[in-house]
């Protein structure tokens, strides 16, 4: 019977494996030597045999014997299968556990960019540090795939930036390495020496799970099968950066400058873009902060955007804004004469993030701008710039709560609810939102009125514990 379990699981025919182990097939083979069906559902990503397996008494520590088959996490891992990871962890496979060559679940999450397995691994207690036998850390693994998601969370794990693999190379010169790679040329290379001679070459672009541009080349045998496929991430322009906050190894502001502008439109989220911001607003020094000041006037458009944010934030802490009288009045000179859209969008940002009143009339021209597009961020910026009183710039941000956009919605009855005013106007537009087909627009609207003793609130709370799945949204109001 265990050789139809496996056939079933292979095949992916759940209800066929569920129906043999109930019939009492062995969730696990005699033969130490023989594939086990846990394995082959981890590896492919089935979280429901992968219970089903592990209800049935299958060892979730238990190596599989089949060829270049090992421990079930590492399957899992490997194919950044989350929730597979998380249901072996919680039967009790080892975090640590090591197959051959030495490879343990982080070091497969790190190689192939998993951030999400490899937050839940961390999490669960495996070490940021391992090691296979060849040397290879998670940390070098992440940084040669360009992986910014698996890189920052190992170092956040406390993953040592400086330790080398068994070469020699830290994380930081295996980055640099990659800088500039054309990667399409590189994989092709790579792909081209391990494929059969007929092979036909397919490149392939996507998204990585961090958001950065994933690059696919697989070489096609003679019968339209996959033979070769490797894959690279477009993201060590951000790593570099990391590892170098990490180092302590700091690039003049120019060239981290120029290390930024091509990645603007090439992420999902221009992540690199905002991991170098991100990197100089943390400088927090003078030098750096007139360099940006300077580039607030620079003639390329980009430039300046990134100059506004490097300052929407800079220097920032819980309790403190040292360059606020600074560089408020540059933004503010800057709303009202920037021409470029998309530089104004990032103006609007920064004075939302230094959330100073002072900057309520500039705020208010962006966003009542005839031929603007209104986007989340302007009630974030408007709800965070408004005094206490003012009747024009509240019922603006009241009307964006009822905007069509839900994105809009969302931000502005966050906005709302954060106030810390308190009029029937305020609670009446709160209200309204109890029944925003958003679940996540109703708990911040249940979260304002609870704030205020309005007994509105617990509709809200009820339908938001009785509908929504979203993590986000029940903590707001399961925290009420």
């Amino acid at each position: 019977m265990y050789r139809e379990l496996l056939d079933a699981v292979t095949a992916g025919d759940a209800e066929r494996a569920e129906t043999l182990l109930r019939k009492g097939a062995p969730a696990d083979p005699a033969d130490g030597a023989e594939s086990t069906a846990l394995y082959r559902a981890a590896a492919a990503g089935r979280t429901g045999l992968v219970r089903a397996l592990l209800a049935a008494g299958a060892d979730p520590c238990r190596v599989s014997g089949g060829e270049e088959e090992g421990l079930p996490l590492c399957a899992a891992a490997a194919g950044g299968h989350v929730e597979a990871v998380e249901a072996l962890l919680a039967a009790g496979a080892d975090p640590a556990g090591r197959e051959a060559g030495g490879w343990t679940p982080v070091l497969w999450a790190a190689a192939g960019g998993r951030d999400r397995a490899l937050h839940a691994l961390l999490e669960a207690g495996a070490g940021a540090e391992d090691a296979n036998d060849d040397g290879d850390t998670p940390l070098t693994l992440a940084a040669r795939r360009g992986a910014l998601g698996a890189v920052r969370a190992l170092l956040e794990a406390g993953a040592d930036p400086a330790r080398p693999d068994g070469e020699g190379d830290t994380p930081l010169s295996i980055a640099y390495d990659w800088l500039g790679t054309q990667l399409e040329s590189a994989l092709l290379d790579q792909v081209t020496d391990q494929a059969p001679e007929d092979a036909e070459f397919v490149v392939g672009r996507s998204r990585a799970e961090d958001g950065t541009d994933l690059v696919t080349v697989t070489a096609v045998d003679g019968e339209g099968r996959p033979a070769v496929q490797l894959e690279c991430q477009r993201g060590h322009a951000a790593v570099a950066t990391l590892l170098e906050d990490a180092t302590g190894e700091w690039l003049p502001f120019d060239e981290l400058v120029e290390r930024a502008l091509p990645y603007r439109d090439v992420d999902e989220e221009a992540e690199t873009w905002w991991t170098v911001a991100a990197s100089l607003q943390r400088r927090g020094d003078r030098g750096t902060f007139d360099d940006a000041v300077r580039l607030c006037v620079s003639e390329d458009p980009r430039r300046r955007e990134l100059a506004v944010d490097v300052l929407s934030q800079y220097g920032f802490t819980e309790d403190a804004k040292p360059f606020l009288e600074e560089s408020l009045p540059v933004l503010r000179r800057m709303a009202a004469t920037e021409g470029d859209e998309r530089v104004l969008r990032s103006v609007l940002g920064a004075l939302g993030h230094h959330a100073d009143p002072r900057a309520l009339p500039e705020v208010l021209e962006i966003v009542t701008a005839e031929g603007w597009t209104r986007t989340e961020a302007d009630p974030a910026a408007l709800a965070a710039v408004l005094p206490p009183g003012h009747a024009e710039g509240l019922a603006l941000l009241v009307s964006m709560t009822s905007d069509p956009d839900p994105d809009v919605r969302d931000w502005a009855t966050t906005g709302l609810a954060g106030l810390e005013e308190d009029t029937p106007q305020i609670r009446d537009a709160l209200a309204a939102r109890l029944d925003d087909e958003d679940l996540g627009t109703v708990a911040e609207a249940a979260r304002g009125l609870a704030r205020r003793g309005d007994p509105r609130a617990r509709a809200g709370i009820e339908r938001v514990l009785a509908e929504s799945d979203d993590d986000y949204a029940r903590d707001v109001v399961t925290g009420l």
